[in-house]
């Protein structure tokens, strides 16, 4: 039994902070508008351009929809080798204060889904027949702080 100089633990209210209560492919695209002839023209890795953006939404409460989305394009000199496009997205329920709810769901949820969109990339160029591609690491926060200040220019 607890002492009453020392403070008890009450677990039982205690929410966490993040919550995941789904994960799901809210887009999916793969072309190879060459194929099967591009693959003879294959001398070297592909030059890859990647682009990747989040975007959130309140749906209720504490609970949101966060979207990762990726643009990736594939060329083989002067031609579209492939074009994949996912949004692979989430809704979460988020326990934080106010202040850190624009952090979290532009950083750290985007860093929680980010190995799962990866594996889909990686998988679906995979399966299509294309060279083997690992998708680097991104660094959310860089990015969530360029959006910020973007925004902060243009007001």
């Amino acid at each position: 039994m607890p002492q009453d100089n020392q403070p008890q633990n009450d677990n039982k209210h205690q929410l966490p902070a993040i919550v995941i209560n789904s994960q799901y492919i809210k887009d999916f695209s793969l072309e190879i508008p060459y194929a099967p002839e591009i693959f003879k023209e294959i001398k070297q890795n592909p030059d890859v351009k990647v682009n990747v953006d989040v975007n959130t939404k309140n749906l209720e409460n504490n609970f949101y929809n966060v979207d990762l989305a990726f643009s990736i394009n594939g060329d083989v000199g002067s031609k579209k080798f492939f074009i994949i496009e996912l949004t692979y997205s989430a809704v979460v329920e988020l326990n934080v204060p106010q202040e850190h709810i624009e952090p979290v769901l532009t950083v750290e949820i985007p860093r929680l889904l980010f190995p799962f969109a990866r594996q889909i990339i990686t998988t679906s160029l995979t399966e299509a027949g294309l060279p083997p591609f690992m998708l680097n690491p991104i660094d959310f926060a860089a990015l969530y702080q360029l959006r910020k200040k973007a925004s902060q220019t243009k007001n």
